[in-house]
């Protein structure tokens, strides 16, 4: 995921030009927060929001250009209007300007969507919102908003278990940089010792056909089974929250196995509902397969990566 600071400005132009884009249904506006009594009680439109942040500006006319505006961008559609509005509101509060008036404003007219954020850096008793080191603070805030900073603390051997721990965890990451996994990747080791740990809990538990409940409100550990819907599982993971390790069920019991000394009753393959209630019972995570044109604003965000690609494809020989 890209955070892109766009150009400064002396007035809120950015107002009209995402506003502009709504009514031309090229994008759409997401919210509209902390804009006072009159944004609580009334339908503002343009020309109010660009007078309210103008507004607050003015308890400070030192700073030069007081307008906010932010893009933040995923590839393709990996990420939707709605996530994308999660990640920037976790975004703005990393930063500082959570309770400061902003517009968010999804834009659905590229290849990648993407989400700006309009607002100002003036608070309301007139101070500056603090730019000190903003460009590190921004890729921090937002990896800790994706959650990877977080769950690159586990120990975990496949990209795919990184990606489950975000899972587990609730963090909306679905982009991470894949060398940092993959080097952390490298350095896992099983732990034998803690897998032995978790298998004695399984065969202390095998009479609860909730064990999977059990083992997340008790031990902090959570079951995720893997398999195309409506069919019966053909492998399952361990994301152990406690030591943070992600184990592949084969470490620690095979899956056949598992599932006969827990006492868990597959439900026939005709009646689905059962077998759903089941597994629901069973697990807490029923997951799927997982594998062990351009606007102007669309090119700023991505043009330098693009031309970063195609520069180390060029020297890769």
């Amino acid at each position: 995921m890209i955070v892109k600071f766009l150009k400064p400005a002396v007035t809120f132009a950015a107002v009209f030009y995402n506003l502009n884009k709504v009514d031309g249904a090229r994008a759409e506006l997401m919210k509209a927060a902390n804009f006072g009594i009159a944004g609580a009680l009334t339908t503002m439109k343009m020309q109010d929001y660009f007078n309210y942040l103008d507004m607050v500006t003015s308890l400070n006319k030192r700073i030069e250009f007081p307008q906010l505006h932010v893009a933040i961008s995923g590839k393709g559609r990996l990420y939707d209007k709605n996530s994308l509005s999660l990640i920037a509101e976790g975004w703005l509060k990393e930063m500082g300007y959570g309770n400061q008036p902003y517009l968010l404003v999804f834009h659905k007219d590229t290849d990648n969507n993407h989400l700006h954020i309009v607002s100002t850096r003036i608070d309301r008793d007139g101070k500056k919102i603090s730019s000190g080191y903003e460009r590190k603070r921004s890729r921090i805030a937002i990896e800790n908003v994706l959650g990877y900073n977080m769950a690159i603390k586990y120990k975990f051997s496949t990209k795919a278990q990184f990606l489950m721990v975000l899972e587990t965890l609730g963090y909306l990451g679905k982009d991470p940089d894949e060398v940092k996994v993959l080097e952390r990747a490298a350095r896992y080791k099983p732990d034998k010792k803690r897998a032995a740990e978790i298998r004695l809990l399984f065969e202390q538990n095998k009479t609860s056909p909730a064990i999977g409940s059990l083992l997340k409100e008790k031990y902090n550990i959570d079951l995720l089974f893997h398999g195309a819907d409506g069919q019966k599982p053909y492998g399952y993971s361990i994301v152990d929250h406690e030591r943070r390790i992600v184990f592949k069920g084969s470490e620690v019991m095979e899956l056949k196995e598992l599932l006969s000394v827990t006492e868990f009753n597959w439900a026939p393959a005709s009646d689905k509902n059962e077998r759903s209630e089941n597994l629901a019972n069973f697990s807490n995570t029923y997951i799927p397969p997982v594998m062990i044109a351009d606007d102007v604003d669309d090119q700023q965000i991505h043009g330098m990566r693009r031309r970063r690609q195609k520069k180390a494809r060029t020297n890769t020989r």
